[in-house]
């Protein structure tokens, strides 16, 4: 036979003999109805057991526990403290894929009225506190084990391998400690022979039940934590004049920097935030104390839009001190960069989660000024990170409790797009990307 029809005949016997990853999907539609009432019962568990940053001992447990029984080739326990990472290879050759999820609860009291609300306490920074699931973290991981028992069972369809990361303390470590994404990285979750060249992450939103909501580029906000001392003189509160009164000059300073934004940046272009969410000074009423402490965050979407909001406040603050005679110290320690998605893989992925939530249900979004410490992964390596609705549409979305809301609850019903998001990534992956 000619050489060359003898490689045409080989590679045609290859393409008709491997089934395209859309025929692979569809043939797991059983797979997804048989875990579906498990990832709801892990769900049900997790929320009614939450723990707190960098103390997520159980979870990661359970989580181990999981990933052992389907005999994943790795299971590293005590990245980042308290992390899980799973490397699950596939039965054909392929590209290495990471997918996420975080494991830790809020300091919340939960006012659900949930069959399984938590009731679990824990302590944060030294004080004893009620504990809830109130950013839907529980969602998060019962949604990445579903996946993670579809794909096991069924790695003879999956190319290349895959690694489940299962992420501490995103909400942030207790003070004095360090945690969560950048720890995790530290700490070599993306590299080792055949580091991920791509991650995707989910996050449960009060959209409705299914929807799969994205943003091309950035989509959450950087973040930057805000401290000011302000530091004056203490005297009598009858006698202002003989010593600096540092509550009088915090007072200008919150208004004169909240300002920053809407009267010196050009918001059309990129928008911006700053927001004083704590003031502490005193113990008396008549008495005016030596010092103020203002803490509080700072919202940026660009880069340079960050810098120059930065410059500013320090001026602003400093010199609104120097002018009542008083000194002031100015502390900004980034949370997280902006959070995205990468537009090429974005593009190639859309396919696969019109697949997973039905494409009437795959929404472009608007920009959202939380922060995510995903995007540490995203520096690293292109990723996608997208908003699971998880809200029953019925109710009015002036009703539908935020995150962090001591009245936030998931509806079961949209953990299995989520799981099938998570699934159709990895299985999807190599393909659009010619691996």
């Amino acid at each position: 036979m000619n050489p060359i029809r003898l490689s045409l005949a080989i590679c045609l016997t290859t393409i008709f003999n491997t089934a395209w990853p859309q025929d692979v999907k569809n043939n797991l539609e059983e797979a997804f109805i048989k875990v579906e009432s498990k990832v709801i019962e892990w769900r049900h568990d997790l929320h009614q057991n939450p723990e707190l940053s960098n103390r997520e001992f159980k979870t990661a447990a359970k989580v181990a526990a999981l990933l052992r029984s389907l005999n994943f080739d790795e299971v590293q326990t005590g990245v980042a403290h308290t992390g899980v990472v799973g490397t699950l290879v596939g039965k054909n050759p392929g590209p290495v894929v990471a997918l996420r999820a975080d494991m830790d609860g809020l300091p919340v009291m939960e006012q659900t009225g949930s069959p399984f609300a938590s009731k679990a306490r824990g302590e944060y920074n030294g004080q004893d506190v009620p504990v809830m699931h109130a950013c839907g973290h529980d969602t998060h991981v019962a949604m990445l084990m579903g996946a993670a028992e579809v794909l096991a069972n069924n790695r003879d369809q999956l190319s290349g391998t895959v690694k489940f990361i299962f992420q501490p303390a995103e909400e942030g470590p207790p003070a004095g400690e360090d945690g969560g994404a950048a720890m995790m990285i530290v700490e070599g979750v993306l590299d080792g022979p055949n580091p991920p060249e791509a991650i995707l992450g989910l996050h449960a939103w009060p959209n409705d039940i299914g929807t799969l909501t994205y943003r091309s580029g950035g989509f959450m906000a950087s973040a930057d934590n805000l401290q000011i001392n302000v530091i004056g003189r203490q005297t009598h509160g009858s006698s202002p004049w003989l010593g600096v009164d540092p509550i009088y000059v915090a007072a200008q300073i919150a208004t004169a920097i909240q300002g920053i934004p809407s009267r010196h940046l050009d918001i059309t272009n990129s928008p911006a935030v700053i927001t004083i969410g704590s003031i502490h000074g005193g113990v008396r009423g008549n008495i005016i104390p030596d010092e103020v402490e203002m803490m509080g965050t700072i919202r940026t979407f660009d880069v340079g839009v960050r810098e120059k909001l930065h410059t500013m406040l320090r001026n602003t603050v400093h010199a609104i001190a120097e002018a009542n005679g008083a000194t002031a110290t100015v502390t900004m320690e980034g949370y997280a960069p902006v959070t995205g998605n990468n537009p090429e893989l974005l593009k190639k992925m859309m396919p696969t989660l019109n697949w997973a939530a039905g494409a009437e249900n795959v929404v472009e979004g608007n920009l959202i000024t939380g922060a995510e410490d995903f995007s540490f992964f995203q520096e690293r390596i292109p990723g996608l990170f997208l908003m699971l609705g998880v809200i029953d549409p019925s109710i009015p979305r002036s009703d539908r409790p935020s995150n962090h809301s001591p009245m936030f609850i998931a509806d079961d019903r949209a953990l299995m797009t989520g799981v099938r998001t998570l699934v159709g990534f990895a299985l999807d992956y190599p393909t659009v990307h010619g691996k």
